[in-house]
C-alpha cells in the first residue's frame, strides 16, 4: 500500500475542531462535504487535510464510504469506524491514493478481511496495508488524479446545486406547514389542538388519511426489474442510486412519485430517505429492501410527502416508536399511520407543489448527469491506473460526459 494507516495526529484535549461522522461520507463523492465543530476529548479517528477516510465497518465499507478530507483548521477527528490513510511522502500522491482506495485492489482485501458479529463486522487494517496495488511513477499518479478530479469537480458542483434546490423546497415546506407562516397567516386564527397550535380550519388528520402508507403494488416475479438496496438511499438528499436490476419480487414495491423511508436502525436515525423518479414506461414499478416504508401521494402531494418524511417531527415520532432486538430495531407501522398532521387547504398544497416540483425535476436532471459522470470516471479509473489507456482524456471529455 502507498499510504500509512492511522498516522499520528496531535489534538489538544478540549480543543474545538472539525468532526466528521460516518453519515458525512457519500459513496461516489470524493470529498467529505459536511462536518461540524466538536470539542475533542479522546478517541476517534484523527486526521489532517488530504488524508483519506475509509469506512471499516459493514455495511458502510461495502457501500463505498470513502472520502478525502478538506479541513478549514489544522486537524480534525471523526467516527471510530474510520481507517485513516495518508500518502507516503515522495512515493504517493494523496489524490491518487484516494482513487486507489475506491478500486477492488484495496476494497476487495478489506471486505475479505472483515470479521466480527453479524451486522458489526470490521475490516483488518493489516490486510488493507499489505494489499498489492499498481505503482505508477509519482508524476503519472498526479496526471491520473488530475484527470479523475475533473470529473469529481463537476460532480461536486452538481451535488451542491442539488443540496440548494432541495433545501429551497424543504424550507418552504417547514415555513408553511410546520411553522405555519403561509401566505396570509397574519390574518389567520390559531387554536390549540392535538398537533399543537395550528390554524383554525385546518382539520387534524392521521397521516394514513392523507398519504398511502405501504400501498399494495403488483410487481411480476419473472424477469429483471429495478431494485433499490438500502445502500442506495442517501442520508442527505432525495437522490436514489445506484439502482440495480434483479429478478424476483420479494421486498417493498414502489412506483414513481413514491417516497422511501428507512425503518430500521441506524438507517432511519442517519436520515436515509429517497424520492422515486427513475422508473420508465417499460419498467413502471420496482422493488427494494424489506426495510423501507413506502409513502404514496393521496391528499398530500408528492413533494409535500417527501419533505414531511424529512421533517424532524415525523422522524422523531418514528424513532421513538422503534422496537426489537438491539441493533435491529424497527419503526412500528401504527405510529406512522397515527402521526398527526394539520391538513392544509388544497389551494395551499397546490401552490407548494407548483413551487417544489420544478426543484425536484432539476434535482433529477442533475442526479442523472452525476450518474453519467461517475460511470465515465469509474470506467477510466482502473484503466488509467493499470496503464491500459493513455492520458488523452481531459476536462473537456468530462464536460462532454456531463451533457
Amino acid at each position: 500500500m502507498l499510504a500509512d494507516g492511522n498516522p499520528s495526529v496531535r489534538i489538544e484535549r478540549g480543543a474545538a475542531v472539525e468532526f466528521v461522522a460516518m453519515e458525512d461520507l457519500t459513496p461516489g463523492t470524493r470529498y467529505v462535504l459536511s462536518s461540524r465543530n466538536r470539542v475533542f476529548s479522546s478517541g476517534g479517528a484523527k486526521f489532517v487535510s488530504g488524508d483519506i477516510l475509509f469506512a471499516r465497518i459493514t455495511p458502510c465499507l461495502e457501500n463505498g464510504k470513502i472520502a478525502q478530507v478538506r479541513l478549514s483548521k489544522v486537524s480534525g477527528f471523526g467516527s471510530t469506524e474510520f481507517f485513516v490513510f495518508r500518502a507516503k511522502p515522495n512515493i504517493a500522491d494523496a489524490a491518487f491514493v484516494f482513487y486507489l482506495c475506491t478500486t477492488s485492489w484495496v476494497r476487495a482485501p478489506a471486505e475479505k478481511s472483515m470479521a466480527g458479529a453479524s451486522g458489526r463486522q470490521r475490516a483488518d487494517m493489516a490486510s488493507v496495508l499489505s494489499a498489492e496495488v499498481p505503482l505508477p511513477s509519482l508524476p503519472t499518479q498526479k496526471r491520473i488524479a488530475a484527470i479523475l478530479s475533473a470529473y469529481d469537480d463537476l460532480i461536486e458542483n452538481n451535488t451542491r446545486r442539488i443540496t440548494i434546490l432541495e433545501e429551497m423546497a424543504r424550507r418552504l415546506y417547514e415555513e408553511w406547514f410546520v411553522h405555519f407562516r403561509f401566505p396570509g397567516h397574519e390574518a389567520a386564527e390559531f387554536r390549540t389542538s392535538d398537533a399543537g397550535d395550528t390554524p383554525a380550519g385546518w382539520p387534524i388528520s392521521r397521516l394514513e388519511d392523507l398519504v398511502q402508507i405501504n400501498p399494495r403494488t403488483s410487481v411480476p416475479s419473472d424477469g429483471f426489474k429495478p431494485f433499490v438496496p438500502m445502500g442506495s438511499l442517501s442520508e442527505t438528499n432525495m437522490v436514489v442510486g445506484p439502482v440495480e436490476q434483479r429478478e424476483g419480487n420479494s421486498g417493498t414495491k414502489f412506483q414513481n412519485n413514491d417516497t422511501l423511508v428507512a425503518r430500521i436502525t441506524p438507517c432511519l436515525e442517519n436520515g436515509k430517505t429517497g424520492f422515486v423518479d427513475f422508473l420508465t414506461g417499460d419498467q413502471p414499478v420496482g422493488f427494494g429492501s424489506t426495510e423501507f416504508i413506502v409513502l404514496r401521494p393521496a391528499v398530500l402531494g408528492r413533494c409535500a410527502i417527501y419533505c414531511l418524511a424529512r421533517s424532524h417531527a415525523f422522524r422523531d415520532v418514528a424513532i421513538k416508536s422503534m422496537s426489537g432486538s438491539e441493533g435491529r430495531q424497527r419503526v412500528q407501522p401504527d405510529s406512522v399511520k397515527a402521526f398527526l398532521v394539520a391538513r392544509p387547504p388544497t389551494t395551499l398544497l397546490d401552490r407548494f407543489e407548483d413551487f417544489a416540483w420544478p426543484c425536484f425535476q432539476q434535482v433529477s436532471a442533475l442526479a442523472k448527469k452525476n450518474a453519467n459522470l461517475r460511470a465515465q470516471r469509474d470506467m477510466l479509473l482502473p484503466k488509467l491506473i493499470s496503464g491500459e489507456i493513455d492520458f488523452t482524456y481531459t476536462l473537456e471529455a468530462a464536460k462532454e460526459a456531463a451533457e
